[in-house]
């Protein structure tokens, strides 16, 4: 998936762009507590081209001396990171000496850049803007983020400037499989531990090219392409919030993966990166595997697995169903279970259920808790189908969807999984008023 950064000085208007782009989209919206969402990331389709959208946040530095370093590094980390870079101007501020010192940075860059005159709300503004051309550039887009003026040209400019999405090659029966992480997690070792005993787990078929990024395997019979993120690292010597852009590398492998195995480091413990980048795996519907690497260097005793278990659980609150591992990549302890568990976790993302077995679960679990009573009539549940796998999703038909409460959704949900399972799973259910 394409990647565009929103990169610019501190109070030209990129926060409000981030969500002028982010308010239109129409997406799935998941009210379940516990999503730990990190703004300065966003999924945005327009014209039917989805992209990841970034808010830089904007160019903070540590001290005087250092303001055109911690300029220059917060820019390139964008543009290296970014399929399109929009680059906002203040239209009210005018031109300044830092605008010209991120333009030359820019023009260094083969990335295309959009220029985005931000604040232009008349026809004074647009007439001052005509000082951007001092920058050397041949045009630019002039906007009010706030009040949407100019909004449409620039989403038809930035959908025209993105590269196509690539056409996938893949087996469709091939589990594509995400190792993430933070870095000194220990993934690095964990991928070594899969694809390199090759006798336990890995069995490459002849010919084939493993390189840093796919590789492609069988175990159990079963074609697995594991998508590396060894790039995922701290870029540079500067504050720790640049980490939070090694979160784009797990978005991208999460973009064509359908288990994602999140690294944990027991000894450091669960940070908000780890929540962060769970969060983005379960909005995009991924199944996931919760792996606590590093279990060696713990000292232990008989309370230490169920306290750590129990940690996890209540900082993850919104993955309750995906399983808890712990391991030692660099011993090899426990790392066997993790190819057995992706393969039920595969399985249970691609699992199909009839239609009539959905409508017994649904009719139990209508009669053992009837829905609520909305403006003086109850609602009533009438069938309910599966929609789509990967990840399973379902519709169920009512008749009035506006008034099932949040709370008996839930315990809907609960209901199907009961019977059915779907350990690692995400679902997905739509609730639609049934049309006579």
């Amino acid at each position: 998936m394409s990647v565009v950064a929103i990169v610019g000085r501190p109070n030209v208007g990129k926060s409000t762009l981030f969500n002028r782009l982010l308010g239109e989209r129409k997406a799935l919206v998941e009210d379940f507590p516990g999503v730990t969402r990190d703004r300065n990331y966003a999924l945005v389709t327009r014209h039917a081209k989805p992209f990841t959208l970034i808010d830089t946040g904007g160019f903070e530095p540590a001290s005087e001396d250092r303001m055109l370093v911690q300029m220059r590094e917060q820019s390139q980390l964008a543009i290296e990171e970014a399929d399109l870079v929009l680059f906002v101007l203040d239209g009210r501020a005018g031109l300044t000496p830092a605008d010209e010192e991120v333009a030359a940075l820019l023009r260094q860059s083969t990335k295309p850049v959009l220029y985005v005159v931000n604040k232009v709300d008349g026809p004074q503004q647009e007439q001052a803007a005509a000082e951007f051309y001092g920058l050397g550039i041949e045009s630019f887009v002039a906007i009010s983020a706030e009040h949407g003026q100019g909004i449409n040209d620039l989403v038809n400019q930035i959908c025209a400037q993105l590269p196509p999405a690539p056409r996938e090659t893949a087996a469709a029966d091939q589990v594509r499989l995400a190792v993430i992480g933070r870095p000194n997690v220990g993934k690095s070792s964990l991928v070594n531990r899969l694809l390199g005993a090759e006798r336990v787990v890995a069995n490459p078929e002849a010919g084939t090219t493993r390189d840093s990024i796919d590789s492609p395997f069988r175990y159990n019979g079963k074609d697995f392409l594991l998508i590396d993120t060894a790039g995922i690292r701290r870029k540079g010597r500067v504050s720790q919030k640049l980490e939070k852009y090694s979160v784009l590398q797990a978005l991208k492998a999460m973009d064509r993966a359908h288990v994602v195995l999140l690294l944990i480091d027991a000894a450091e413990g669960i940070t908000e990166q780890d929540l962060t980048v769970a969060g983005y795996a379960y909005e995009r519907g991924r199944a996931l595997v919760l792996v606590v690497n590093k279990w060696d260097a713990v000292a232990k005793d008989h309370r230490t697995l169920n306290q750590f278990t129990q940690q996890v659980r209540d900082q993850f609150k919104f993955l309750p169903f995906a399983p808890v591992l712990f391991v030692s990549a660099l011993t090899g302890q426990r790392v066997a279970k993790i190819m057995e568990t992706v393969e039920q976790v595969a399985n249970e993302f691609n699992r199909k259920v009839s239609t009539a077995e959905l409508n017994r679960v649904l009719q139990a679990a209508e009669a053992a808790h009837q829905p609520p009573i909305f403006q003086g009539k109850r609602v009533k549940l009438f069938y309910m189908t599966q929609t789509a796998v990967r990840p399973p999703s379902f519709v169920i038909f009512v008749n009035r969807q506006e008034g099932l409460h949040f709370s008996y959704r839930r315990y809907l949900a609960n209901k199907i999984r009961e019977p059915f399972g779907f350990l690692g799973c995400p679902i997905r259910i739509e609730y639609r008023d049934r049309v006579r």
